[in-house]
Order: structure tokens, then sequence, then C-alpha cells
């Protein structure tokens, strides 16, 4: 028996055989690794982003283009016209899969009232649409008037069992007069015929423009006509509180337990349209807007208006808002306390609402002030002097602080009897006694030294108005001191002078000559 080699598959694009190593399949099709490409891009694909069609392959963009839906709204953005067909990215060869003319495809009928309501074809799961439980074909599901295609969002199903968008629904079944159309506010009075309506319909549309005075055979705005809410009266106490009518529940407006027309529901002084969050009910059985209502009614006075601090006076004469005023009595002796139970200032009686404390004192917050300049004082300024007064901290050190060098508002020498007190021109103290043991005294004076003001260097102690330097007199500290073989301290300049090494080098600058 003769070998027959196994027949491999062939490629749809070279017509030659392909090996398990290199095909890639889609479609059902095998194909060389180096013939998967897009038949117009040439673009090598994947499984990811190939479509095949009629044996021949496609990048997505490129199948779009050539056998995608075309026109509004079918191209690389929304909303874009694309009639493009990608013969710009063919060759001078064009492939012909088939010159067949392509023809509609036949629909297979379905029997009565089973298939898509628009073509009465079967409709399958894969293409249904679904409203008012009958099945559309996704072709099919359009509005009836302007044949927009539609979902399950904008999608209104009429009387009539057909299905419409939003807009054509509200122009052919939608309430007409003002304020029904397209836009809020807008007149929408489009008239239908009566035949295309029903008889019914036409019928109430006859009445209702016999009512309303409308010609439904022109375009001509409809004419509005003001209906008086009190032609029908009601019984007294029953009826609207501002014009005395019936108020039915259509037109029923609730304030106070009252019911009222929705056109008299108006503010008595503005005539503003209220509603049930700006409406306030008045002490006259009447409503309000919340400003008419603020200023008839409301508090008056600064700091009670539209805005904070604002001084309100509309509607008030000089008289009323003067009789309105409360009394205010500036004069806090009037009412006399028990002898050291009052105000240690005027003696009045002082109540809860204005006390100040100090020392275990009560004063009036009017009365709390500094008794020599008169400044109003708090809890951090005020300080109780022995005099049992209160003065602020200035005052309080005049009187009764410290006096002398350093002892001021400020470090300054304060003499409040007028004359410059003497300074000696001697630094040594002119008073105390003198150190027994001159070891145990200053160094430099030789009187005793205290501890308050002892200054401690390595020969022994010093005041502190001793402690300089004795060459140049200039105030020391622990810092910059420097004990001298002779007993004294110096300043470091004037311990090099007289003490450090000299030389080329040593002085008082770098490479300095120094021989003093």
């Amino acid at each position: 028996m003769p070998f027959k080699p196994v027949e491999n598959p062939k490629c749809p694009k070279c017509g030659k055989s392909v090996y398990a190593a290199e095909e890639r399949v889609a479609g059902g099709y095998k194909y060389h690794k180096s013939c998967f490409k897009c038949g117009m891009c040439q673009k090598f694909l994947d499984s990811t982003n190939c479509a095949e069609h009629e044996s021949e392959l496609y990048c997505k963009n490129c199948h779009g283009r050539k056998y995608g839906p075309k026109g509004y709204g079918f191209g690389g953005g929304a909303g874009c016209l694309s009639m493009d067909t990608g013969a710009h990215l063919q060759g001078d060869e064009e492939i012909v899969t088939s010159r067949a003319p392509l023809l509609p495809k036949a629909i297979a009928k379905a029997p009565e009232g089973e298939g898509c309501p628009r073509c009465g074809g079967f409709v399958y799961a894969a293409e249904q649409m679904l409203a008012r439980g009958r099945a559309f074909h996704k072709s099919c599901f359009k509005c009836a008037d302007c044949t927009k295609g539609l979902d399950s969002v904008n999608v209104t199903e009429g009387p009539d069992k057909e299905i419409y968008c939003k807009v054509c629904y509200g122009k052919r079944f939608g309430p007409k007069g003002y304020g029904y159309g397209q836009g809020g506010g807008t007149l929408q009075s489009e008239c239908y015929s009566v035949g295309g309506i029903g008889h019914a319909g036409g019928l109430f549309l006859g009445l209702m423009s016999d009512a309303l005075d409308i010609d439904c055979q022109s375009d001509a705005a409809p004419k509005t006509t003001v209906i008086d809410t009190a032609s029908i009266m009601a019984k007294p106490g029953q009826g609207c509180p501002r014009c005395g009518g019936v108020v039915f529940a259509a037109e029923e407006v609730l304030a106070r337990g009252r019911p009222w027309h929705r056109k008299c529901f108006k503010c008595k002084d503005c005539t503003k349209t209220l509603d049930s969050i700006i409406a306030c009910d008045g002490p006259d059985r009447d409503v309000y807007c919340k400003t008419c209502y603020g200023k008839k009614w409301g508090p008056h006075g600064y700091g009670f208006a539209c805005g904070s601090g604002f001084l309100q006076t509309d509607g008030l004469s000089e008289e009323e808002i003067s009789a309105s005023r409360p009394f205010y009595n500036p004069d806090t002796t009037s009412i006399k306390a028990p002898p050291g139970q009052g105000c240690p200032r005027c003696g009045g009686m002082v109540f809860a609402a204005e006390q100040q404390l100090a020392k275990g004192t009560m004063w009036h917050k009017k009365c709390f002030n500094c008794a020599e300049c008169h400044r109003p004082l708090d809890s951090v300024l005020a300080c109780d002097g022995p005099d049992k007064e209160i003065h602020c901290k200035a005052c309080y050190g005049k009187l009764f602080g410290p006096k002398g060098f350093g002892f001021g508002h400020t470090p300054t020498l304060v003499s409040v009897d007028g004359s410059a007190p003497h300074m000696y021109s001697d630094a040594k103290p002119n008073s105390g006694p003198k150190a027994r043991d001159p070891r145990q005294g200053c160094r430099r004076c030789g009187y005793a030294v205290f501890a308050a003001e002892q200054m401690i260097s390595k020969n022994g102690l010093w005041h502190r108005r001793c402690f300089s330097c004795a060459e140049c007199s200039r105030s020391l500290d622990s810092t910059n001191m420097n004990d001298a073989p002779n007993g004294e301290i110096y300043c470091k300049g004037c311990y090099g002078r007289n003490f450090g090494p000299r030389g080329v080098g040593f002085g008082m600058g770098a490479g300095a000559l120094t021989m003093a």
C-alpha cells in the first residue's frame, strides 16, 4: 500500500500548508504566524484584537470601518459621522471575496401576535429588546415618530401600543398648556387631529377647547383665563381666609390648620408667593414671608435685622421705638447695699450680671477701674493695693513698688518725690560694716560682702559693683574675668597686655609685635 502523507490544513491567506508549530487559529481557519495580520492595514494580530469575516482577517478598527454600521453616531467618537469604508488603506489589488450582490436577508415571519410588533418577524434571544412585555428586534426598537434608537432608559410606551422617545411621547400624549413643553415654563399647545386621538379624546379636547377658548386649528397660543376663587363662597370660617371662597382639595394649601387657595397663599404685605418653608403665621391670623414678618412682628433695635449688628426700625415711629426701649439707669448708687456688702467704690448693690471680683470683694463692672488713671480693668490687669483699692500695674508700681535704680515701669530710675537721687561717683558703698578679716571682705573696697551681691573669683569675694577690670573698669562676669597674679581681676584684653606673653605673634592681633 503506497504511503500517503497527512494532509495539513491550508492557510486561507497564502494557500500553503500550515503546521502545528506555526499555526494561528481564528474563525475556524488556521493561518501562518506571518499571515496572521490585518488584510487592510497589515497590522499583526493576536487573539485579543482579531476579527474574521469570510476567512479574511481584520483588526477591530478596520473591521468596524468596512463592515460596521454607517451613519451618524457610528464613528471613532460619539456623535461622529462616519462613512469610512477603509478604501484608503487598501492596496492596488483589491481583495474580492465574492462578487455576489448583497441582498437583504429574508426575515422569517412569525405567527400573528408572536413576532416583532414593528416588522412581524421572529425575534431571537440574542437580539431581542423588551417593552411592555413584547419583544422587538434591536433594529426595530426605535421611536415611531422620529425613528431615534431607543433603550430601556428613554423608551416610553404609548396608548396606541407603539414605542416613542420621551420628547415625542410628551408632544403626542403629554399635557398641554402653559408650563408643559420641552423646557420648563415653555408654552406647549400643539394640537392633534381628533381622528388620530380617538372619539373620547376628541370629545375631551373639544370640551377643553370650548372651556379655555383654544383654537386647535391655529398655531396661536391659548388664551388663559383668570378664575375668580371667590365666585363660590363658603360658610363663614370654613373657606379661604383671604378671599372667603370654597377651597377644593386640588388647590388646597394648609397653614395653621386652615385651608388656603394656592393663588391666595401670598404674603399680606409684599404679595410674594409662599410655600411651606418661607410662610410665617402672624398673630393677626394672616400669612407673611420671613422678611415682612420680621419687620412687622420681629424684635427691633440694634442687632435684630437681616444682617448682624444692623439697626432695624422699619415700620416703627420714634415714639414707638422710645416706648419699647428698656429703661436703663446708669447710676449704680441708686440701690444702696448694707455696709460692707456693696461695691467698695460707690457703695451700691452689686447684682450677679455685673459683678467683678477682686480680693474677695464685689465691684460693679462700671466701677472696676484704676483708682489713679481710671483705666478699665479686668482679672489680668487688676492689682489689689494695701489701701483696699484696685490699680493698674503701672500705677501700682509707682505707688507701692520698690524705688531706686532699676525699679520702675521700665529699668529706669524712678523718684516719686520730684527730686533726682544723689549718685556717688565712688563705686564703694557709703554705708555698712567693714569686714573684720580682710580675706572675708571685698577684695576691692574691704567692706563685708553679703550672699545676695557676692561675686566669686580665685582670689576671694567681690561686690557686684566692684567686680570690674582693675585697669579699664569694664564690668566683668564669670565668662570674661581673668585672675591676675597681683590679686586683682582684669578683662581678657588688659590681662593679655599686662601678664600675657610678648614677642612676635603675641599681640592684640595675629602676627603683631608686642613689646609693651
